[in-house]
Order: structure tokens, then sequence, then C-alpha cells
């Protein structure tokens, strides 16, 4: 009888990062460093904002595309965004810090987040950057930091119908009085338009909910506002791994598979696998007929003379970095070994949604071995709590790992690098090490932005 072989989830393969880690570079990166290491690769992210500006381009609709930087804190996108003119997202005063810092323009910076502080506030209407009022009292404090010399320019951000208990936006009634508020404000503020973000990653809410925004575009101009643009927010999905895989890691894994009998609910984990993702999620908005419309969102956009703002993180961000660790110790249970790590579970933040993160690491030996029968393993941290566990999951590896190996988790630019880090037991934070071609040699950099 067949043995039906444990349930994997390789990444999709990526032969310009295999091109880095098959080299010395990961291995003397580990050493110099004495830690886990965050490499990033910052042409990806040209990559995937040129994806996003070409696919607005296809449609022909005038669009922005904003950085939602708190996926990554690291600076090295920062700066890719103010040299080649992208925007940023930004959601509280540190942030906007680091925007303006490395060289974004204030008008190329939109502020979101709930109940924005005075400060922000008040550094976002000096700069002249794109806030959106997510409440009447919100409102009411932009108002009265206007200056002389320069209006505040916001968007009113839409509590999505669909989504009717979110703590985020304004609803109908509130929608109606912020407007009545900006047309008496005058020249005070100017009201550019609207904005929403969905959670789940599906399009047709999306361009259903863009539809809408339209239509208060067309209603908030006979009020005398400007209203010539909407933000559609993220929410863009990123492809990690094939459907084959991804269809058959859900049908075959079960508690068995995870170190303690731990187990997940299948609808928290992410989904690593989208038919439809990044720029090609963007397509589908567009190309999408909002509710009630015949017509697609993308010609509704043109003849409404409606600009389309666009936040995605994460989508910016795939295939742009990975994480290091090296191994530590290794010990044997039944069926199985634990793998210690030098860091800790919170540089993969996915356990922060009580999830796995679950691409399959790849194991980068160090020195020959003999040949040796696969090995599955867990993976945990190396602090002293039982729940430190990077991957839950029993890994099948090639080889048995043994200290000095390194351990590599594929594509966790997007919120896994640093959402929930902490140097707990006065752990270093890992460095974010930015890697490029040059001259026809791989060369690196620390970012210029020390962790924090």
């Amino acid at each position: 009888m067949a043995v039906t072989p444990p349930p994997s989830l390789p990444a999709h393969p990526d032969p310009w990062l295999d091109t880095i880690l098959h080299g010395d570079l990961p291995h003397e990166l580990a050493y110099a460093f004495g830690g886990p290491v965050h490499l990033l690769l910052p042409e990806r992210f040209d990559v995937n904002v040129t994806a996003f500006r070409t696919a607005l381009d296809e449609a022909g609709v005038d669009g922005r595309v904003y950085y939602a930087k708190k996926a990554n804190k690291a600076a090295a996108w920062i700066e890719r965004c103010a040299v080649h003119g992208t925007g940023v997202d930004v959601a509280s005063l540190g942030e906007l810090r680091e925007a303006l810092g490395h060289g974004v323009r204030g008008e190329s910076i939109v502020v979101t987040g709930p109940s924005k502080s005075d400060d922000l506030l008040r550094v976002a209407v000096l700069q002249g950057c794109l806030i959106a009022v997510d409440a009447l009292d919100e409102l009411d404090r932009v108002v009265s930091l206007t200056t002389v010399t320069r209006p505040a320019r916001l968007l009113l951000r839409r509590l999505p119908p669909a989504q009717p208990h979110s703590r985020f936006g304004l609803n109908d009634a509130e929608l109606a009085t912020a407007l009545e508020r900006c047309a008496e404000a005058a020249d005070a503020v100017r009201m550019e338009g609207f904005s929403f973000h969905l959670s789940g990653y599906a399009t047709q809410p999306r361009a259903d909910l863009a539809g809408e925004l339209v239509e208060l575009c067309l209603k908030a101009r006979v009020m005398g506002l400007q209203a010539d643009r909407i933000s559609i927010g993220g929410g863009f999905a990123v492809d990690y791994a094939a459907a084959s895989d991804w269809e058959r890691f859900l049908r075959e894994q079960g508690p068995g598979d995870y170190h303690a009998g731990k187990s997940f609910t299948t609808a928290d984990f992410y989904p690593y696998h989208s038919p439809i993702a990044g720029a090609d999620a963007l397509r589908a908005v567009l190309t999408a007929a909002p509710s009630g419309s015949g017509a697609p969102l993308a010609d509704r956009l043109r003849e409404a003379g409606v600009m389309l703002l666009m936040e995605p993180g994460r989508a910016l961000l795939d295939r742009a970095g990975c994480t290091v660790f090296r191994v530590q110790g290794i010990k044997d249970r039944s069926g199985y070994a634990i793998l210690t790590v030098d860091g800790t579970s919170l540089s993969l933040s996915e356990q922060w949604f009580n999830s796995e993160y679950l691409p399959d690491p790849v194991l980068l030996t160090t020195g020959d071995r003999p040949d040796g029968a696969p090995v599955r393993a867990c993976v945990g941290g190396a602090t002293c709590l039982e729940s430190d566990m990077l991957t839950w999951r029993k890994v099948t590896f090639p080889a048995r790992p043994r200290p000095g190996d390194l351990l590599v988790y594929p594509n966790t630019a997007g919120y896994q690098m640093d959402s929930n880090e902490s140097p707990f037991h006065d752990l270093p934070l890992p460095p974010k090490v930015v890697v490029g071609e040059a001259d026809g040699r791989i060369r690196w950099r620390l970012d210029r932005r020390p962790p924090s």
C-alpha cells in the first residue's frame, strides 16, 4: 500500500532568489550578524509598482499607486518611492516623518488610519498630504488646523455597507453631515473625494463599492466640492504557491501534521494561492461592472473624470524579500524532530493572526554530509516559551538539519518581517540587508533604517 507523503507547500520557483541563496552570501551574513537576517530585493518592488501602473494604463484610467508603508518598515521601499514618484500610505506621525525624510513629497502621501493625533494631522496639513477622514470629530479637527496659505486636502472614508460592523469609516448619515461641513468650510478644505478599505481579497465587492463612490463624487460636485478621486485601499492578494499544491495542502493537512497536535482553522490561513493576484486583481476590479451598472468600472471612472487611487502593501512586496535563520540545535521526538533556530516567531508575524506562515522553509546545508532519509521537523524559536514556534507544521527536509545550517523562509517582505518583532530575551532584531546586482556581481548593504 502506497504511503501518502505529508502535505507540503513549496513557494513558486524563483530563479533570481535561488542564485542568491546558493551562493556564499546567506552564510556570510548569518555569520557576520550572528543571528537571523532579512534580505530585501528592491528591484522586485519596482517591478510590482510598474505592473500596477501598467494595468491602469491598459484600462485608460487615470490613477495613482500608494505603497502601504505598514507592510514593511524598511527604508529601501520608501527610497524607491521617492525616486520613481510612487505615493506612500502612512498611518502615524513616525511613518509620515520617515516618508518625508526619505524624499517623498507631501503631495504624494496619503494619511489613513482612525482617530489621527493632532500632531499627525498638523504635519499632514502643512505638508499638503491627502488625509482620509474617518470620523466627524476628526473632520472638525482637520478644519481647525488649516492655514491661510494651504487648505487641508481630504477624502471622506466610507463605511462599507457590506461590512457594517467595521469600526472604520462614515455611515450614510455621517457622510451627509461631513459633506455639508466640507461645503461650509469653503476654501479651508479641498474635499477631493472618497475612500474605503474592504477586508478580504474579492474583486467584485471592490468594484461595486468603487462604483458607489463614483456616484458620490458626482453628487458632491453639485455641492461645489472638487470630488474627483476615489481610493479603493489595498487587499490585492499575493500568489505564493501553485494551485495544485495549495489545494492538496488544504485537503490533506490535519492536527497530526503539527507539533503537539496543534490545530488551525483553515479559514484563518492566508490564501497562499490566488488565481487573481497583484496587478491582475486590479485589472479584475477595473473590468468588473459595479452592481446596478452594465459598464465596467474603468468606463465609469473615465466618463465621470474620477481618478483611481489604491494602497497596496503586500502586493508591492511580492517576492521582494526573504528571512534567513540559523539552526542552533535539533532534538528527536516520536516520528519527527524539533529544530531550534537563532531567532523567534516574532519575525514571522502570521501567528499574530493565530495562523501559520505556510510556504515551506528551504534548508541550506553547510559542508558535505552522507546521504540519508528525509527528515520531518517543526521549527521553534530560541526563547523559553512553548508557543514560540516559527513553524508548528512538521516540514519534510531533504536531509537531517544540523547546527550551522540555514533555514530560509521565502517571500516574507509583506507583513511577515516586522509587524510584531520584539527584542524579547534581549535578542537583537534581525537586520535588513538590501541585495541587488551591480557590475555583474551580487552586492549588499544594510538598509539605512536601523531596526527598532
